[in-house]
């Protein structure tokens, strides 16, 4: 019996099962390019920001682990634990998108308006 590379078993791939996602013909370089794209947008986002610092730390471990996989497409999955590769470029791609808002929102800024009091308190 022989085996299939990881690659040839991605490209026979014919369906991921879930409607509107197709499969993609080589994942790993696009998930790499997604992370580094968001990583790029987070460092125009000031360091003290919160958002940043928790996106910034997640993509960077997520960077790393497809970077160590060495193009195993499986052991990506298994690792990120976010179901299926096209799913992980799914979520990369609206964390881009998100932290692409962010900068246009400047969250990081103090509130224009101040909460009533209260507000954010939690029940303890």
């Amino acid at each position: 019996m022989f085996r299939l590379t990881r690659p040839l078993a991605q490209a026979l791939k014919r369906s991921t099962g879930i409607t509107g996602l197709t499969v993609h013909p080589n994942p790993l370089p696009e998930l790499t390019k997604t992370y580094e794209s968001t990583l790029s947008v987070l460092s125009t986002i000031p360091p003290s920001s919160v958002y940043r610092q928790g996106v910034e730390a997640l993509t960077l471990r997520k960077l790393k682990i497809v970077q160590a996989a060495n193009g195993d497409v499986a052991a990506v999955e298994k690792q990120l634990d976010e179901g299926q590769i096209e799913e992980s470029l799914d979520i990369a791609s609206d964390e881009l998108k998100l932290a692409a808002k962010m900068v246009e929102w400047k969250a990081w800024e103090p509130l224009v308006d101040k909460p009533e009091p209260g507000q954010w308190e939690y029940i303890g």
